[in-house]
């Protein structure tokens, strides 16, 4: 398993905290063991928006230039490595092939070469502020919360990198009228409850009817006809895959500027437990991983308790196990999908080998997962 390519990965955001980027750290044991692992990877690599690639703790060197580098993607060159000959010999090449640059853990008074696009540059916002006199947007890496990164943005970074959005945000003490809405209709859905008694309710809100019948047909469903009402879904899907999608529902509810990047962590947690437990559960089963990944965030996007959330949706126990505890049957998937946003890869390889999985399905689903999730959001 030391020898085994992971990738994790985290958001980049702008000041107002919209997805900007997606950015994938890569960890193995040489550039060269990446680059064959990412040529396996062009059809799910993520191109909604613009990619970072970063080497984790590894010299950038020209073994890179064996992988065709996605249009949407930028190479980052930590700073401290732009003295190796290796990276001296990697940047002339980078600018001729016209593959852009991003500069990562910049520190002031570090002379930086100024023939290559650095489009960015990444900045420890704990111990600098952002720097003056380069090109490319600054971006502030390791924020501990919400608070954090508007400080960060007050000083003048443009954005950031990093989870600090799934801290800081204040509990509510009951569910908003709106989300208490989808909550019993996932109800009524897991309850086999009669269609007219269902359709009474979606009946009630327009636009929640509109969202989603528009997710049903989504690319996502694989649909060969286009669903025309909530009567024909049900005849054409069951109240399973209803459930499933009335849970996608309830994620992307909040109206919130600032919930994107929430929704789309979400939304790829819950793919990438499908996707990954394929070999594992049957159909049911994948779905019910998809919910788990999906409201494991939740309670911080509609600003409540967790416990408050299962107290009203009465969902399976392997579900709440998961949720509340990380155990039962679906409390390793879980735990798998929090190690791939995490900067460190050894937690994620460690897992993946308890599970016994394959890093490249590990990828494989990571990225679809990403994807999935790029391509649901407006």
């Amino acid at each position: 398993m030391s020898q085994s390519v992971f990738f994790t990965r985290e958001p980049v955001v702008n000041k107002a905290r919209a997805i900007t980027a997606n950015r994938l750290i890569a960890h193995g044991p040489s550039v060269g063991a990446i680059v064959e692992s990412l040529k396996g990877l062009g059809d799910v690599w993520p191109d909604r928006h613009t990619a970072f690639l970063s080497l984790g703790k590894l010299v950038p060197t020209q073994d890179l230039l064996e992988w065709t580098v996605p249009e949407n993607t930028l190479i980052e060159i930590p700073a401290p490595t732009l003295g190796h000959p290796q990276t001296q010999a990697l940047l002339p090449r980078l600018r001729d092939a016209g593959i852009s640059a991003c500069l990562s853990w910049y520190q002031a008074g570090a002379p930086v070469p100024t023939e290559l696009d650095w489009r960015f540059v990444i900045v420890d916002a704990r111990r600098q502020a952002p720097p003056a006199g380069l090109s490319g947007l600054n971006l502030a890496w390791g924020l501990g919360d919400t608070e954090a990164f508007l400080g960060a943005v007050q000083a003048g970074f443009d954005g950031a990198s990093g989870w600090f959005f799934l801290k800081g945000a204040p509990a509510a003490k009951q569910l908003a009228p709106a989300y208490a809405q989808i909550v019993r209709l996932l109800n009524l859905v897991r309850n086999n409850a009669e269609i007219k008694e269902i359709e009474a309710v979606l009946k009630q809100d327009v636009a929640l009817s509109y969202k989603l019948l528009r997710y049903i047909n989504s690319a996502g469903f694989g649909l060969m006809c286009e669903i025309q009402s909530f009567r024909h879904a049900v005849s054409i899907l069951g109240y399973n895959n209803l459930n499933k999608w009335l849970s996608l529902l309830l994620v992307t509810a909040s109206r919130d500027p600032a919930a994107p990047a929430l929704m789309q962590a979400a939304i790829a947690r819950g793919r990438f437990m499908e996707e990954i437990g394929a070999g594992y559960f049957d159909r049911a089963g994948q779905d019910n991983l998809f919910i788990t990944g999906a409201f494991s965030l939740l309670h911080t996007l509609l600003g409540t308790s967790m416990e408050s959330l299962l107290e009203e949706m009465h969902l399976p126990s392997m579900i709440s196990d998961a949720l509340i505890s990380g155990e039962g049957e679906f409390g390793p998937f879980l735990a798998l999908a929090r190690h791939c946003e995490a900067f460190d890869g050894t937690a994620l390889a460690n897992q993946a080998a308890q599970l016994h999985l394959d890093p490249a399905k590990v990828n494989r689903a990571l990225l679809s997962g990403l994807n999935f999730a790029d391509n649901l959001q407006n």
